[in-house]
C-alpha cells in the first residue's frame, strides 16, 4: 500500500469535512424555519467539538501515513498550526461567546469569527498543498 497516497486521500477527506461545516451547514443552519440564534449555537458548538475530533483524528492519520511512507511529514504543519490556533485560542472565545449569547446576554462585537473563517481559508490552501505533495510522491 502506498501510505503517501493514503496520506493525500485522508487530506482531501479533511478538506471535504472543513467545507462541509464551516462553508455549508455553518451558514445555512440560521437560515432554517424556526431557528433561533441561540438555538443555532447551541448546535455549532456541538457541530464544531465533533469537527474538531475528526481533525484532529485526521491529522494523526495522515501524519502516520506520511512517516510510514518515509515522506515528508512537515506538509501538514502550516494546517497544524492553523488547527492549533483554532482549538486553543479562537474556538475557546468563540465557545464562551455563544454560551453568553445563548444564555441571553449580548457579548461586545468581536472579529473572531472573521479570524475563525480566515483560518479555515488557509487550513484548506494548507492541505490542498499537502495533498499534492503526497499525491507526488506517490
Amino acid at each position: 500500500m502506498d501510505t503517501a497516497l493514503v496520506a493525500a486521500h485522508l487530506c482531501c477527506v479533511w478538506i471535504g469535512a472543513v467545507v462541509a461545516v464551516s462553508f455549508l451547514e455553518a451558514p445555512l443552519k440560521f437560515r432554517a424555519q424556526g431557528i433561533t440564534l441561540p438555538l443555532g449555537l447551541s448546535v455549532g458548538r456541538l457541530v464544531f467539538r465533533a469537527l474538531t475530533r475528526l481533525e484532529t483524528v485526521l491529522l494523526a492519520c495522515a501524519a502516520a501515513a506520511a512517516a510510514a511512507h518515509g515522506s515528508a511529514v512537515l506538509a501538514l504543519l502550516p494546517a497544524a498550526v492553523v488547527l492549533a490556533a483554532q482549538m486553543l485560542v479562537i474556538r475557546p472565545r468563540l465557545d464562551e461567546r455563544a454560551r453568553r449569547i445563548i444564555a441571553g446576554r449580548t457579548p461586545p462585537p468581536s472579529r473572531l469569527h472573521v479570524l475563525y473563517v480566515a483560518g479555515e481559508v488557509l487550513k484548506l490552501a494548507a492541505l490542498t498543498g499537502a495533498a499534492l505533495v503526497f499525491g507526488g510522491l506517490s
